[in-house]
């Protein structure tokens, strides 16, 4: 793989700013951020007045702790322009979620927001190791979803030649991938592993590609996919992360260099990390609920958003801004069985660690007998597709999850193309109880 990393002459000068000057831009705009949406969204007014607390309350950043979390329901339940802090002629993009566990959640953007997510998306390719002039070959859903037009436009930002693909049509991913040489691609680890099913499947060499980045997100995924895609292409596999409600792509980025954990773009957004069980603030380094408070965002502000996201905060190493670790999982998606935590990441882990199955799977859950059951449907390799081979594979793993997350699951071992393939967001867990 090549040496992407980017000169450190053209970052953003708060990239490499000391930690006090970063602080103490925090500060001045966090104490915008709570003024604005306290003004401007009845929703605010009516929490802080609620918890008994008013902007003019926030004297240090520790004070963000008093005020009240926002959660999904209060977007909702504000469905559809409730939640907007100026006019609605002043929003120049709408954006919002699916809606498919609920009521969609729509969030704003005026003039100066979508120059704000240019800049932190431009900042997110460059630390991936694009520079301007570079082809970029985004396979990010363009629509509602935040991903694709975000992508594209710090894409523009950067001064980058953007291929607006989205997602779908596979062998047509393939096909302009081999065609327009790509030097970077954005997409979602599930849809890449589909892309080079597809290499694979019209013979051809997904390591002699023009592909030298890989930026990864949306969904969950390890270290030990990073290993399989990285190996697969010869190319760097980096993650990037946001969610519309913050922002869209580009609240934090993993560094090529350093590959180790996301730099939050802290002049942006402000993080905290919680128990999500008790909502109080944990100790730096602990493992919990990921929370962000918007500090610039004038359509739609945000305040101490519980993402469901869990993860840990890390102090800075290739740029001086704080450093959220891998997601690991959700609060909301976590798997109880029989009194055990389980996450579809850890059964990933185990997956990646066993000989002979792919990296596609999904998670079944039934509830036979009063007792919940966990089933997990994954598919053999080339060359382990005969039915013992796929049994003793499937043998190996159940082993490998017993051991590592103390679980007895059923494990069915498909052939090549059992699993389901996702064109986005992959669907992991299937419940049937």
């Amino acid at each position: 793989m090549k040496d992407l990393t980017p000169d450190r002459k053209t970052l953003d000068p708060i990239e490499i700013a000391s930690r006090d000057e970063i602080e103490a831009l925090q500060l001045k705009r966090l104490k915008w951020s709570l003024a604005h949406a306290y003004a401007n969204v009845p929703h605010y007014k009516a929490a802080f007045d609620s918890a008994g607390v008013h902007p003019d309350d926030l004297k240090s950043l520790a004070d963000l702790s008093k005020f009240p979390f926002t959660v999904k329901q209060d977007l909702r339940d504000n469905y559809p322009f409730g939640m907007f802090a100026v006019p609605r002629d002043q929003v120049k993009r709408v954006h919002a979620s699916s809606g498919t566990t609920g009521q969609p959640t729509v969030v704003g953007y005026t003039e100066n927001d979508l120059r704000h997510w240019g800049d932190v998306v431009a900042r997110s390719l460059r630390a991936a190791g694009m520079q301007p002039g570079d082809l970029l070959h985004n396979a990010y859903g363009y629509g509602l979803f935040t991903g694709g037009l975000g992508i594209h436009l710090g894409a523009d930002a950067l001064g980058l030649t953007t291929v607006p693909i989205s997602g779908g049509m596979t062998p047509r991913q393939v096909r302009l991938i081999e065609d327009f040489k790509p030097k970077g691609i954005t997409v979602t680890p599930s849809y890449a592993l589909s892309v080079l099913d597809e290499f694979n499947a019209q013979g051809l060499d997904p390591r002699a590609s023009s592909l030298e980045v890989g930026i990864f997100g949306a969904e969950p995924w390890t270290n030990a996919m990073r290993r399989e895609i990285e190996e697969a292409f010869d190319m760097h596999a980096v993650d990037i992360y946001g969610l519309s409600e913050v922002m869209g792509p580009g609240v934090s980025m993993e560094c090529v260099e350093t590959k180790d954990g996301l730099h939050i773009w802290e002049d942006h957004f402000f993080p905290e990390i919680i128990d999500p069980n008790t909502g109080e603030t944990v100790k730096e380094g602990e493992v919990g609920e990921l929370v962000f408070t918007s500090l610039t965002k004038e359509a739609f502000p945000i305040i101490r958003y519980r993402t469901r996201d869990l993860t840990r905060l890390l102090p800075g190493t290739a740029r001086s801004m704080r450093r959220m670790e891998k997601v690991t999982g959700r609060s909301d998606d976590m798997i109880i069985l029989r009194g055990v935590n389980v996450f579809p990441t850890q059964i990933e882990e185990c997956l990646m660690a066993t000989p002979g199955l792919a990296p596609h799977f999904q998670i079944e859950l039934t509830k036979p007998n009063r007792m919940d059951q966990m089933r997990v449907l994954c598919e053999a390799t080339g060359g382990h597709t005969a039915a013992d081979a796929r049994a003793a594979a499937g043998k190996a793993l159940a082993s490998q999850i017993k051991q590592v997350v103390g679980i007895s699951v059923a494990v069915d071992v498909a052939e090549i193309g059992g699993v389901a393939r996702s064109e986005g967001k992959a669907v992991r867990i299937v419940d049937k109880r």
